[in-house]
Protein backbone atom coordinates (compact mmCIF):
# COMPACT_ATOMS: atom_id res chain seq x y z
CA UNK A 1 0.00 0.00 0.00
CA UNK A 2 1.30 3.24 -1.02
CA UNK A 3 2.42 5.63 1.43
CA UNK A 4 0.11 8.85 2.28
CA UNK A 5 1.03 12.11 0.26
CA UNK A 6 1.33 15.29 3.39
CA UNK A 7 -0.88 17.77 2.62
CA UNK A 8 0.52 20.70 2.75
CA UNK A 9 -1.66 23.68 0.50
CA UNK A 10 -4.70 23.62 -0.98
CA UNK A 11 -6.26 26.16 -3.49
CA UNK A 12 -9.99 26.92 -2.37
CA UNK A 13 -12.08 27.68 -5.33
CA UNK A 14 -13.72 30.17 -3.40
CA UNK A 15 -14.13 33.93 -1.23
CA UNK A 16 -15.76 32.95 1.30
CA UNK A 17 -14.24 33.53 5.04
CA UNK A 18 -15.84 30.84 6.80
CA UNK A 19 -14.41 28.42 4.68
CA UNK A 20 -10.86 29.50 4.65
CA UNK A 21 -11.44 29.08 8.41
CA UNK A 22 -12.51 26.17 8.30
CA UNK A 23 -9.47 24.37 6.03
CA UNK A 24 -7.04 26.53 7.51
CA UNK A 25 -7.89 24.82 10.87
CA UNK A 26 -6.68 21.50 9.33
CA UNK A 27 -3.45 22.84 9.34
CA UNK A 28 -2.60 23.33 5.65
CA UNK A 29 -1.20 26.16 3.68
CA UNK A 30 -5.04 27.55 1.65
CA UNK A 31 -4.65 29.61 -1.74
CA UNK A 32 -7.80 31.08 -2.25
CA UNK A 33 -9.03 31.54 -6.20
CA UNK A 34 -12.50 32.49 -6.60
CA UNK A 35 -14.17 31.14 -9.24
CA UNK A 36 -15.74 33.49 -11.92
CA UNK A 37 -19.13 31.42 -11.90
CA UNK A 38 -22.32 33.21 -11.80
CA UNK A 39 -24.89 31.21 -10.71
CA UNK A 40 -28.10 30.99 -13.12
CA UNK A 41 -31.71 30.68 -12.89
CA UNK A 42 -32.58 27.02 -12.64
CA UNK A 43 -36.48 26.40 -12.25
CA UNK A 44 -37.02 22.82 -11.50
CA UNK A 45 -33.92 21.90 -9.76
CA UNK A 46 -34.32 20.40 -6.47
CA UNK A 47 -32.06 22.08 -4.14
CA UNK A 48 -29.79 19.81 -3.17
CA UNK A 49 -29.29 19.58 -6.74
CA UNK A 50 -28.54 23.01 -6.72
CA UNK A 51 -26.14 23.15 -4.52
CA UNK A 52 -24.21 20.22 -6.12
CA UNK A 53 -24.36 22.06 -9.20
CA UNK A 54 -22.87 25.23 -8.24
CA UNK A 55 -19.86 23.75 -6.58
CA UNK A 56 -18.92 21.50 -9.75
CA UNK A 57 -19.12 24.69 -11.63
CA UNK A 58 -17.06 26.64 -9.27
CA UNK A 59 -14.73 23.90 -9.69
CA UNK A 60 -14.59 24.06 -13.04
CA UNK A 61 -14.25 27.46 -13.31
CA UNK A 62 -11.22 27.82 -11.07
CA UNK A 63 -9.73 24.82 -12.44
CA UNK A 64 -9.94 27.14 -15.37
CA UNK A 65 -8.08 30.02 -14.11
CA UNK A 66 -5.53 27.86 -12.21
CA UNK A 67 -4.55 25.11 -15.06
CA UNK A 68 -2.66 21.95 -13.88
CA UNK A 69 -2.05 22.38 -10.18
CA UNK A 70 0.03 19.84 -8.33
CA UNK A 71 -2.15 20.57 -5.02
CA UNK A 72 -5.63 19.70 -4.74
CA UNK A 73 -8.77 22.59 -5.38
CA UNK A 74 -11.80 22.14 -3.99
CA UNK A 75 -15.41 24.05 -4.44
CA UNK A 76 -18.26 24.36 -2.11
CA UNK A 77 -22.32 25.49 -2.14
CA UNK A 78 -24.60 25.73 0.40
CA UNK A 79 -28.46 25.67 -0.27
CA UNK A 80 -30.92 26.12 2.35
CA UNK A 81 -34.05 24.42 1.47
CA UNK A 82 -37.55 25.36 2.97
CA UNK A 83 -40.24 22.63 1.53
CA UNK A 84 -37.98 22.06 -1.53
CA UNK A 85 -37.67 25.85 -2.12
CA UNK A 86 -34.40 26.65 -2.42
CA UNK A 87 -33.53 30.46 -0.59
CA UNK A 88 -30.26 32.08 -1.44
CA UNK A 89 -28.28 34.94 -0.42
CA UNK A 90 -31.52 37.94 0.55
CA UNK A 91 -31.33 41.03 -2.24
CA UNK A 92 -31.65 42.77 0.91
CA UNK A 93 -32.75 43.61 4.41
CA UNK A 94 -36.48 43.26 3.48
CA UNK A 95 -35.43 40.23 1.44
CA UNK A 96 -33.75 38.90 4.80
CA UNK A 97 -36.83 39.43 6.83
CA UNK A 98 -38.82 37.85 4.40
CA UNK A 99 -36.82 34.61 4.65
CA UNK A 100 -36.38 34.51 8.60
CA UNK A 101 -40.34 35.01 8.89
CA UNK A 102 -40.49 31.98 6.61
CA UNK A 103 -37.83 30.10 9.08
CA UNK A 104 -39.09 31.18 12.35
CA UNK A 105 -40.83 28.13 14.54
CA UNK A 106 -39.83 25.36 12.08
CA UNK A 107 -37.39 22.91 10.53
CA UNK A 108 -35.68 23.51 7.00
CA UNK A 109 -32.85 21.61 5.71
CA UNK A 110 -29.33 22.91 4.86
CA UNK A 111 -27.48 21.47 1.38
CA UNK A 112 -23.45 21.47 1.49
CA UNK A 113 -22.01 20.25 -1.30
CA UNK A 114 -18.09 19.95 -2.46
CA UNK A 115 -16.63 19.29 -4.94
CA UNK A 116 -12.69 18.31 -5.51
CA UNK A 117 -10.34 18.21 -7.76
CA UNK A 118 -6.78 15.64 -6.99
CA UNK A 119 -3.60 16.01 -8.42
CA UNK A 120 -3.30 13.24 -11.14
CA UNK A 121 -6.60 11.97 -10.77
CA UNK A 122 -8.79 12.75 -13.87
CA UNK A 123 -12.30 12.58 -12.52
CA UNK A 124 -13.17 15.20 -10.02
CA UNK A 125 -14.86 13.90 -6.01
CA UNK A 126 -18.43 15.18 -5.70
CA UNK A 127 -20.29 14.85 -2.10
CA UNK A 128 -23.21 16.85 -0.68
CA UNK A 129 -24.05 16.69 2.98
CA UNK A 130 -27.60 17.83 4.14
CA UNK A 131 -28.53 18.79 8.07
CA UNK A 132 -31.43 19.61 9.45
CA UNK A 133 -32.28 23.13 11.47
CA UNK A 134 -35.02 24.60 13.57
CA UNK A 135 -35.51 27.81 14.76
CA UNK A 136 -37.38 29.26 17.78
CA UNK A 137 -40.55 30.77 16.79
CA UNK A 138 -39.42 34.58 16.45
CA UNK A 139 -41.11 37.97 17.30
CA UNK A 140 -41.01 40.17 14.83
CA UNK A 141 -38.71 42.49 17.13
CA UNK A 142 -35.79 39.39 17.12
CA UNK A 143 -36.09 38.86 13.53
CA UNK A 144 -35.81 43.16 13.08
CA UNK A 145 -32.81 43.48 14.99
CA UNK A 146 -30.85 40.78 13.94
CA UNK A 147 -31.38 41.87 10.48
CA UNK A 148 -30.16 45.38 11.50
CA UNK A 149 -26.96 43.36 12.38
CA UNK A 150 -26.06 43.24 8.28
CA UNK A 151 -25.36 39.84 9.28
CA UNK A 152 -27.92 37.47 7.45
CA UNK A 153 -26.87 39.79 3.94
CA UNK A 154 -24.14 38.00 2.46
CA UNK A 155 -25.87 34.08 3.72
CA UNK A 156 -27.67 31.27 2.04
CA UNK A 157 -31.20 32.15 3.86
CA UNK A 158 -30.53 34.91 5.52
CA UNK A 159 -28.63 33.22 8.57
CA UNK A 160 -24.93 32.55 9.63
CA UNK A 161 -25.48 29.92 12.19
CA UNK A 162 -21.85 30.44 14.19
CA UNK A 163 -22.85 33.93 14.50
CA UNK A 164 -25.22 36.00 16.25
CA UNK A 165 -27.80 33.54 14.05
CA UNK A 166 -26.89 30.92 17.00
CA UNK A 167 -29.19 32.33 19.56
CA UNK A 168 -32.28 31.46 16.72
CA UNK A 169 -31.34 28.22 16.48
CA UNK A 170 -33.48 25.25 18.94
CA UNK A 171 -31.97 22.27 18.04
CA UNK A 172 -29.73 20.68 14.78
CA UNK A 173 -30.22 17.24 13.38
CA UNK A 174 -26.96 16.63 11.18
CA UNK A 175 -22.98 18.26 11.17
CA UNK A 176 -23.09 21.47 12.38
CA UNK A 177 -20.63 22.12 9.74
CA UNK A 178 -22.65 21.43 6.91
CA UNK A 179 -24.76 24.65 7.63
CA UNK A 180 -21.39 26.56 8.29
CA UNK A 181 -20.98 26.02 4.41
CA UNK A 182 -18.47 23.08 4.70
CA UNK A 183 -18.42 19.38 5.86
CA UNK A 184 -15.37 19.21 7.22
CA UNK A 185 -15.73 16.14 8.63
CA UNK A 186 -16.67 14.32 4.76
CA UNK A 187 -13.90 16.42 3.19
CA UNK A 188 -11.14 14.80 5.22
CA UNK A 189 -12.45 11.24 4.79
CA UNK A 190 -12.29 12.15 0.75
CA UNK A 191 -8.91 13.42 1.30
CA UNK A 192 -7.49 10.43 2.84
CA UNK A 193 -9.43 8.06 0.71
CA UNK A 194 -7.22 9.82 -2.36
CA UNK A 195 -4.08 9.43 -0.64
CA UNK A 196 -3.74 12.87 1.63
CA UNK A 197 -2.35 12.98 5.06
CA UNK A 198 -3.08 15.95 7.52
CA UNK A 199 -0.45 17.41 9.14
CA UNK A 200 -2.11 16.80 12.11
CA UNK A 201 -2.51 13.34 11.26
CA UNK A 202 1.30 12.70 11.57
Amino acid sequence: MNEPCPLTRIILASASPRRLELLRSLGVEVEVVPSDYHEPETPGCAPEELAALHAREKLASSRAKVGPAAVPIVAADTVVDVDGVALNKPAGPADAMRMLQLLSGRGHRVHTAFSVAFPGQPDPVHERSTTVVRFYALTAGEIQAYVATGEPLDKAGAYGIQGLAAALVESIEGDFYTVMGFPLGRFIRVLRQSGFALPSAK
